[in-house]
């Protein structure tokens, strides 16, 4: 067999099961990696000679931790690792080793290495860079050019984040009822922050992040499987999927921004948005809504219009008031104000987040959003003060062309119209 295509996606999918259990084996983040690594290693060479193992996880847990027992042996100048055969010729003891990794183990395993990557005392960047390492197994070229900071940064970003772990002495032992709770919603909030960081993006940056947000909704998978009746994690699958199935119609050709109204909704991703829909219909049956239910329901709405003009708004504008009572946030008002323009005209969506000028006084969105609406009203000048704020804050230089062709609008607007050539 030369095609090793299939042997990637085995490796991808088994990576945070096996290396949570070995993680659990050696109780040491870069053991753990470095036992997986070498198990590929030993699985590229064997696999496409013998074909893949019955478990491809309980193969690279066992054939990891032989490995790492034998560098520890070998540190200590004791035996020497068994030969190639030898290993991979597991027989009964992968079987013995799948049945277990059926029941408890695999979702403890998993729940473990996604508590430390989100321990407390990690900031935010850090427990990103250390989930997309450990858990995804990204290199850390991916992720600094994902993040557009230097490999040298990066790498330094995850070793600090590791001796972080290292240092707060975090416990590897089965994580507790309470525990999975109370962290649950860390790990969730932490799959949604890597979403973010891709969906962000945009000019020539947006295909360079894309792989972010597709790592983001693997990862949501798997937190769903391990927690298939809680309906905030499917709420939170749900919103990754359907916002993510707008990507293909985000921006043009030259990268500019494309207005959701303004999208080719023909190129939204209709897998993705079946997926998205059935999945926050069944949360939705479960009556304990979430805030991740809520953001997927008005995602849903939209994914549901064939057209801008079916939009169904004033749910839209309900289902943000709902939010605001969940997460009080003045960025959840500025989007709400949207639906309000819709549903109530510009005037009253000016009048909503006037109050929010002091808290969003550097927030780009906000002068974007507001310009849109005193352009609306006819009151241009103001219009154009709010976009010249709103470009000094652009975070890129496709938010910048953005408001820049409203200014370019308004220039137009402004201008006398002058008597046709030859009269």
């Amino acid at each position: 067999m030369t095609d090793t295509a299939w042997i990637d996606a085995a490796l991808t999918s088994a990576r945070p099961q096996a290396v949570g259990a070995l993680l659990r084996y050696f109780r040491n983040l870069d053991t753990a990696e470095e036992a997986f690594q070498n198990a590929c290693l030993r699985a590229l060479k064997s696999w496409p000679q013998n074909g893949p193992p019955r478990d491809p996880a309980a193969w690279l847990i066992m054939v990891g931790r032989n490995v790492a027992i034998d560098d520890i042996r070998r540190g200590k100048k004791q035996t020497a690792l068994p030969e190639d055969e030898a290993i991979s010729d597991l027989d009964d003891a992968e079987e013995e080793l799948a049945e277990r990794l059926d029941g408890s183990h695999y979702r403890d395993d998993i729940l473990r290495l996604l508590f430390i990557c989100c321990h407390p005392d990690l900031p935010a960047t850090q427990q990103i860079a250390l989930a997309l390492r450990i858990v995804s197994g990204l290199t850390v070229k991916q992720i600094a050019r994902a993040f557009l900071v230097s490999e040298a940064a990066m790498e330094q970003r995850i070793t600090r984040a590791k001796a972080r772990v290292a240092d707060a002495k975090v416990p590897f032992e089965t994580p507790g009822a309470a525990e999975r709770s109370e962290r649950l919603a860390s790990v969730a909030a932490m799959i949604y922050l890597i979403f973010n960081e891709g969906y962000s993006a945009s000019g020539d940056t947006a295909e360079i992040r894309k792989p972010l947000c597709e790592e983001a909704i693997r990862l949501a998978r798997l937190l769903l499987r391990l927690f298939q009746s809680e309906p905030e994690i499917m709420g939170l699958t749900a919103l990754l999927l359907l916002q993510h199935a707008r990507s293909d119609a985000r921006f043009n050709a030259d990268g500019a921004v494309i207005l959701l109204d303004d999208q080719d909704r023909s190129k939204w991703n209709k897998t993705l948005i079946a997926e998205g829909l059935a999945l926050i219909d069944k949360a939705m049956r479960h009556r304990r809504s979430g805030p991740y239910q809520v953001q997927a329901a008005i995602a849903a709405l939209h994914a549901r219009a064939e057209k801008p003009e079916d939009t169904d708004w004033t749910q839209i504008d309900l289902l943000y008031g709902a939010l605001e009572i969940m997460q009080p946030s003045p960025v959840v008002t500025l989007n709400r104000a949207v639906a309000v323009s819709k549903v109530k005209g510009p005037e009253a969506a000016l009048d909503m987040i006037e109050p929010l000028a002091a808290r969003l006084s550097n927030y780009f969105h906000f002068f974007g959003v507001r310009g849109a609406f005193l352009m609306q009203l006819g009151r241009n000048d103001e219009a154009r003060v709010a976009f010249d704020r709103a470009i000094a804050l652009a975070n890129t230089s496709a938010e910048a062309a953005h408001i820049r062709m409203h200014l370019d609008r308004l220039q137009r607007d402004s201008q006398p119209r002058g008597k046709k050539a030859g009269k």
